[in-house]
């Protein structure tokens, strides 16, 4: 079989279903543009596409997302038919619609099936938007048709495709009925083999930090620090949590840069605005105790979780981080956020504690709680790597369940496209 494979930053969600297609014989090409030449990456043939200059033009600020999307959707066009002039007619689509690049695909190709990686759809109401109204300024009377306008590329992809796949259900429920009914939910997956418990574990990085699972280490990961992903609840706790736990470590990992909602006001950062927002409040020796990270590769991420004695994740209801699971899948302690994609891993006081996203005083109380008992992060830890083992593990739950859709979207006659 032929597949080809749309994504911005390819391989993104496909890091392991594509490699895997490619293992068992079928001839798989990628398209994207996080490439400047042809390469391949386990037999996977990755190839560039261009985006156009464009002029200057006037646009409408709730159309300039779908403008983008759709220059996109043009340039991956146009290099769908070189494709298919080079002889390469694939027999299915596998494409992250998010970036408007499959948008005109069955144009080139009618015959190939289209399933479509559903990340999220939308909404204009409480919690999607309003939930943190400190950082939501938006008119509540023209959010709806902005909204509306945002999801034309979700709707523009839908009537070509055959099917989908979310990674939660959160997200799958997002989409509206008539496509919800064409989605499998099923993750992407968590290596829990690498992503697992060791007693030994050290994360040692040069004039930053040194410390083993016998210190005291608190831990909080963002792809970048910003308010979806709870950032200022966190540092608002911070001055309390310093006072209450002399001996803790904090380790912070996370960019300067904005991966969701709103940039922060004057060309400055999320990161900074919090710290200069707390740190009046916490003495210089305690400040001393919080290190903030960065990005970091991966195997210094797994130690961090290794070690951490207790790990906070906060976000709003949103795209669940890949983080959180592997939090679990390392028997961590986790404290975190009381909102709804959260509460599909973490069971209060089963796979971790809950506390209400904005209550920095409860987040303060329950890390604390943890943090002096032993027994209860033991117990936590091992039931969230046993929860996410069973539900969650790459190779024995998650590649096997996407083969079989895969499968499903190439073999079932009932498809209406």
């Amino acid at each position: 079989m032929k597949i080809l494979f749309i994504h911005q930053n390819f391989p993104g969600q496909f890091k392991h279903l594509a490699p895997l297609l490619a293992s068992k014989g079928h001839q798989c090409v990628a398209l994207t543009l996080r490439v400047k030449e042809v390469i391949t990456w386990h037999n996977v043939r990755v190839q560039p596409y261009e985006l156009p200059q464009r002029t200057g033009q006037n646009v409408h600020p709730w159309l300039l997302d779908l403008d983008s999307k759709v220059t996109r959707a043009e340039a991956c066009y146009r290099a769908a038919l070189k494709l298919k002039e080079a002889g390469f007619s694939p027999d299915l689509i596998l494409a992250h619609p998010g970036w408007g690049e499959a948008m005109f695909l069955r144009d080139a190709w009618p015959e190939a099936r289209l399933a479509l990686y559903c990340e999220l759809y939308h909404h204009a109401e409480y919690p999607h938007l309003k939930f943190d109204p400190e950082f939501d300024k938006s008119d509540p009377e023209t959010e709806i048709l902005r909204m509306r306008l945002k999801n034309l590329n979700n709707h523009l992809h839908f009537p070509w495709a055959h099917a989908g796949i979310s990674p939660t259900r959160f997200q799958a429920d997002t989409f509206p009925g008539e496509f919800r009914d064409k989605i499998t939910v099923c993750h992407d997956g968590i290596d829990t083999i690498s992503a697992a418990p060791d007693p030994g574990a050290r994360l040692s990085i040069d004039g930053v930090c040194d410390v083993t699972r016998e210190d005291e280490v608190i831990t909080f990961v963002n792809r970048n620090l910003e308010p979806y992903r709870g950032y200022h609840i966190f540092m608002r706790a911070l001055p309390q949590l310093l006072m209450e736990r002399p001996n803790a470590k904090v380790l912070i990992v996370g960019g300067d840069e904005v991966s969701y909602g709103a940039k922060p006001p004057g060309g400055q950062t999320w990161k900074q605005m919090f710290i200069d927002e707390v740190r009046g409040q916490i003495p210089d020796a305690d400040w001393a105790s919080v290190h903030f990270l960065g990005r970091i590769p991966y195997d210094q991420f797994l130690q961090l979780l290794q070690v951490s004695r207790v790990h906070v994740y906060l976000t709003y209801p949103f795209v669940l981080s890949w983080s959180l699971l592997e939090a679990m899948s390392c028997e961590a302690a986790i404290v975190a956020s009381d909102t709804s994609p959260v509460r599909e891993v973490i069971r209060h006081d089963d796979t971790g504690r809950l506390v209400d996203f904005f209550d920095s005083a409860a987040l303060v109380s329950e890390v604390c709680q943890l943090l002096d008992n032993e027994e209860t992060r033991k117990r936590l830890g091992q039931n969230a790597r046993k929860f996410a083992r069973e539900r969650y593990d790459l190779r024995s739950i998650c590649l096997p369940r996407q083969l079989e859709w895969v499968s499903a979207v190439m073999e079932t006659d009932l498809l209406s496209n």
